[in-house]
């Protein structure tokens, strides 16, 4: 395990946020992305009868939506031991394959960092 004191000020700065979205809404994940401009975006699990989003995908999509053309880094929030491949996917679909996922735990203790790819 990696203690989160380890990242860097910007990769802290989107676990704590990712962290935030997971208490807030209690919801089983929270996530947090920064795009090329160092805007971040910040959601939750999206659980409607008719929808149904990771918040990881979520936050993704709202940076599409916001107008983000790429991803500096993504941070998800979970009791998973691992991102989704389909998180991981749309991770990679903006930011490309090299783009770091960190996962924590909901302690907000860092659990893993993979590559988007």
């Amino acid at each position: 395990m990696t203690d989160s004191t380890d990242l860097g000020a910007e990769d802290r700065k989107i676990v704590t946020l990712a962290r935030s979205a997971r208490a807030r809404n209690g919801v089983p994940e929270g996530a947090a992305v920064r795009d090329e401009t160092g805007r971040t975006y910040v959601a939750g699990t999206v659980e409607l009868e008719s929808l149904r989003l990771s918040a990881l995908r979520t936050a993704v999509a709202m940076a599409v939506a916001s107008g983000a053309t790429s991803l500096e880094a993504a941070a998800v929030v979970s009791e998973a031991q691992t991102p989704s491949d389909e998180d991981r996917a749309a991770v990679r679909d903006l930011g490309g394959a090299d783009t770091p996922v960190l996962l924590a735990g909901p302690d907000g203790v860092l659990r893993l960092t993979v590559t988007a790819g």
